[in-house]
């Protein structure tokens, strides 16, 4: 399992920025060709995170690559520059449908040749800002065996729905939901969007406690200060995995009885609570190794 509770936009014509991303402690840093890099600097940025994206990986975070739409005729050059040893994965923005996953997947497949890296090594993570998107959140989610997780953008999509964002989040709680239901119906992580109130860390702390709620196991963040925040949201307790770990070694020795189902502490436990348990220590497995230095 990757560990993508934060998940830090960087900007990838800024080499100064980029030098520092992978040590503020995001479990990954999506070097962005897209809406950070202006169109006249989009060339030059991709030459600087293709060279970038190995020193990423180096320092400990998840190397990805947010690259420019499939309608702006720049993501074919985009991949060829940042597709290399080191690079986990490619960030694709305002994916709308599966014929976009397989674009990509093909230009992902072509420049791994080329790298001669081996094939299907880098992963996708498709990035749903649209209503077409979201209405085919399941069709992307299972368009391609690269793709690792799927996550929601609320800013363009509020206005591709003649909305705009409110303190509440009415307005995108479908779509979040939506997300979060065909992620993890596909065996995919859901990413939620990003908080964009950077002085208001309260806010941030709720609206991720509520993601979790939804079913999103992480979130992207746009500023260094919201790191630590969402990766607490996201993390387990000391108590959750205590927990957890009680709770699995109860139902092995249950299961070694023949026993299907069993009465813990008041509680009955069966196999969904037994799977809901694993899926907590393994969760705090992967932040431990982080931890620990190693992915």
């Amino acid at each position: 399992m990757h560990l993508l509770r934060s998940m830090l936009f960087t900007p990838g014509n800024n080499a100064r920025m980029i030098q520092k991303a992978a040590r503020l402690g995001a479990d990954a840093v999506i070097l962005d060709l897209e809406d950070a890099v202006p169109v006249p600097e989009k060339a030059s940025a991709r030459q600087l995170v293709g060279e970038a994206v190995v020193e990423v990986g180096a320092e400990g975070a998840l190397s990805f690559v947010r690259v420019n739409a499939v309608t702006t005729g720049l993501t074919g050059d985009d991949i060829a520059a940042v597709v290399r040893p080191g690079l986990l994965g490619i960030v694709q923005p305002k994916t709308e449908s599966p014929a976009d996953v397989l674009a990509v997947a093909e230009e992902v497949a072509r420049a791994e040749r080329g790298r001669g890296l081996a094939p299907e090594s880098v992963v996708l993570l498709p990035l749903l800002e649209t209503a077409r998107g979201v209405l085919n959140a399941w069709e992307i989610a299972t368009a391609s065996p690269r793709i690792i997780a799927l996550a929601f953008g609320a800013l363009d999509f509020t206005r591709d729905m003649g909305t705009k964002p409110s303190v509440d989040g009415t307005e995108v709680l479908y779509a979040r939901s939506r997300i979060a239901l065909a992620a993890n119906a596909a065996d995919l992580q859901a990413i939620d969007t990003p908080w964009i109130e950077i002085g208001d860390s309260s806010g941030l702390v709720d609206e991720a406690r509520m993601a979790r709620q939804l079913g999103f196991r992480g979130k992207l963040v746009i500023h260094p200060s919201q790191i630590e925040l969402v990766n607490q949201v996201f993390s387990p307790s000391e108590e959750d995995v205590a927990e957890a770990r009680k709770v699995a070694e109860a139902f092995r020795e249950a299961e070694a009885r023949g026993l299907g189902a069993i009465s813990l502490d008041g509680k009955m436990v069966d196999i969904a609570n037994a799977r809901q348990a694993e899926d907590v220590i393994a969760l705090a497995d992967a932040i431990e190794r982080k931890r620990s230095g190693g992915q």
